[in-house]
């Protein structure tokens, strides 16, 4: 296979510990289900773990800073020296543990893929089970010749999850080394480091090489007269995966859910051969490939609740007292502190109590099931999965925005007018927290909706810039997935509306088909839907205009004071943030010198 550039290489494995290279499915469940704490098998047969990270851990991760450049990284920076002890520490661990799992596999396909060594101690059998499904086996990049020779990987990920760094915030520490691509996991259970920490290195390795690593699910779509790629950037929650697997055109096949990989003239790369899929409220109706693929046998689930009879619920949120004596071993093994469920179980504590808006008080959380639950599914178990091998170059690619709140107030769909404004709003990655961001909630910015690249931010706005001016008739677009007005309790009091995946689905079909009428925003001089003209008839019979406008709606509802307090807040802010990250000028006047 031809590269386009020279890979990296690690050096051998420095354990001196039994390895268990490449084991199958079957013996990677029957590895989780005997050492790793809390893994059952449910119902459908599957695997499920209860995690105690519901999240990805972002406040501990570290990158070692051998140049005393703290600026040139976007995460938390770790002098060297303790950096190296904290890898010996884990060392030592992984000694006294005396066992490794390797999982050995490309992220990504092709002559612009990585050949990644992920190790892992036994108790992280679930998430070697799970990365080696994201992963693509030797054979298929490598052919069946080459994968018989020992394996050379230019990355390797080390991850102890029941290893605490007793003398680190949190006792958890995900360093990251980019000048040797080596990253090491300690204390965190969740899949997601796993995911992110060869990810993250991936975007530094690729950004070296002039391409672009987002955070966008990909579909291929076939209209009348085309045959093109969509790209779908957007944070946990947002919509991502749903909108990369809802129907457009004659023909939708998925590509990818998550990660892809931008190159000049609009060619991608793909990095995964599978999905990380949000489960929370999962339908059959609304999302059927998602849902058949989580409830079948060979899924690797995590953190979904289970009945008593091992049957996901992928709608249990809060927990009456019943529940948490069942679970009560569960919740106090992943840290749900002891005193206070057994006040739950007694009913010395009411739910209500402790609850706020959804939200648990501190020491509170095991009374809510988390919304962040996840599963792992195969391309192969992906109906009408497209040929990953030829892909046609990026046509469409926008971000998605779950506007929420009062002042909800982001248009349904918005065109960019040039490559520096799209990138100015890729950079902003605004939008409202969900589940995936653990307890928070509230309006939030991430560059890219990346919040793991890890050098600096600006170089992402820079590069896309770049990158974008040399595609070949791309729309450049944005889309809420998310309420105008308010949120979930104030639509169903009447007084916001929801953008439904209907509503998403009609705007995007109507875009690629080219048969949108647009008119400039005067607020913001992006693109809208004109909902005056007659020839967007059609599309105003599936999606209102208050959705597409949102002006209108402010002005329906006698809150324009509102909008107007929003629109020069936004201005504002997004000038700032802007600014903060040390963004080229011409970016930041095409986002808020543009009207």
């Amino acid at each position: 296979m031809q590269r386009p550039f020279e890979l990296p290489k690690q050096p051998p494995l420095p354990y001196a510990v039994e390895t268990l290279a490449n084991p199958s499915q079957e013996e990677l469940q029957r590895l989780a289900l005997e050492h790793t704490p809390f893994c059952t098998r449910t119902a459908r047969g599957s695997i499920n773990k209860v995690a105690r990270n519901k999240a990805r851990m972002a406040q501990f991760t570290y990158v070692i800073d051998r140049r005393g450049e703290p600026e040139a990284y976007s995460s938390k920076t770790i002098d060297p020296a303790r950096a190296q002890q904290l890898i010996d520490g884990q060392a030592a661990y992984i000694a006294e543990r005396g066992k490794l799992l390797l999982i050995d596999g490309y992220v990504g396909l092709g002559p612009r893929s990585v050949p990644v060594q992920w190790c892992y101690t036994l108790e992280g059998a679930n998430i070697a089970g799970m990365q080696q499904v994201l992963s693509f086996p030797r054979e298929r990049v490598e052919g069946p010749e080459a994968a018989a020779e020992p394996f050379e990987p230019a990355f390797r990920l080390v991850y102890t999850p029941d290893y605490a760094v007793k003398d680190m915030e949190g006792g958890q520490a995900i360093i990251v080394d980019l000048d040797n691509y080596v990253t090491y996991i300690m204390g965190p259970d969740y899949f997601g480091e796993s995911k992110k920490g060869a990810l993250r290195m991936l975007a530094t390795f690729l950004y070296r090489q002039g391409g672009l690593v987002m955070h966008a699910g990909a579909k291929e779509i076939t209209t009348e007269g085309h045959h093109l790629t969509m790209g779908i950037l957007g944070l946990s929650g947002t919509g991502k995966t749903t909108t990369t697997f809802s129907k457009q055109g004659a023909s939708t096949k998925p590509v990818q859910d998550d990660m892809i990989a931008l190159w000049p003239h609009g060619e991608i790369s793909v990095t995964e051969n599978g999905c990380f899929a949000k489960t929370w409220a999962l339908a059959e109706e609304n999302e059927p490939v998602i849902y058949r693929g989580t409830v079948s046998a060979d899924a690797w689930i995590e953190n979904v609740y289970l009945d008593e009879q091992g049957e996901p619920d992928f709608f249990k949120r809060g927990l009456s007292p019943e529940d948490v004596e069942r679970l009560r071993d569960v919740l106090i093994g992943t840290g749900a502190p002891q005193a206070n469920v057994d006040r739950y179980i007694a009913g010395e504590v009411e739910r209500s109590a402790v609850v706020e808006d959804g939200i648990p008080k501190d020491g509170w959380d095991f009374v809510m099931w988390t919304e962040n639950g996840r599963s792992i599914i195969p391309m192969s178990s992906i109906e009408d999965a497209a040929n990953l091998d030829e892909l046609p170059d990026v046509y469409s690619l926008g971000i998605l925005n779950r506007d929420e709140g009062p002042d909800a107030a982001t248009p349904g769909l918005v065109r960019f007018t040039s490559a520096e404004q799209a990138a100015g709003y890729l950079m902003l990655g605004e939008t409202s927290k969900t589940s995936a961001a653990g307890k928070e909630r509230g309006k939030t910015r991430s560059p890219f909706t990346q919040p793991f690249f890890p050098l600096a931010h600006s170089l992402q706005a820079e590069r896309f810039s770049e990158l974008a001016e040399t595609f070949h008739k791309t729309t450049m677009w944005l889309m809420n997935t998310g309420y105008i007005g308010g949120d979930g309790a104030a639509e169903k009091a009447g007084e916001a509306l929801k953008v439904k995946i209907r509503h998403s689905s009609a705007m995007l079909e109507a875009m690629l088909e080219g048969s949108v009428v647009w008119t400039k925003d005067p607020d913001f001089g992006y693109e809208v839907v004109d909902v005056e003209d007659p020839k967007n008839a059609a599309l105003l019979e599936k999606v209102p205009a208050e959705i597409l406008q949102p002006r209108r709606f402010f002005e329906k509802a006698g809150r324009m004071d509102e909008y107007r307090a929003w629109v020069a807040s936004m201005n504002s802010e997004r000038k700032a943030f802007l600014e903060k990250y040390a963004v080229a000028e011409p970016i930041i006047t095409a986002v808020v010198g543009a009207a």
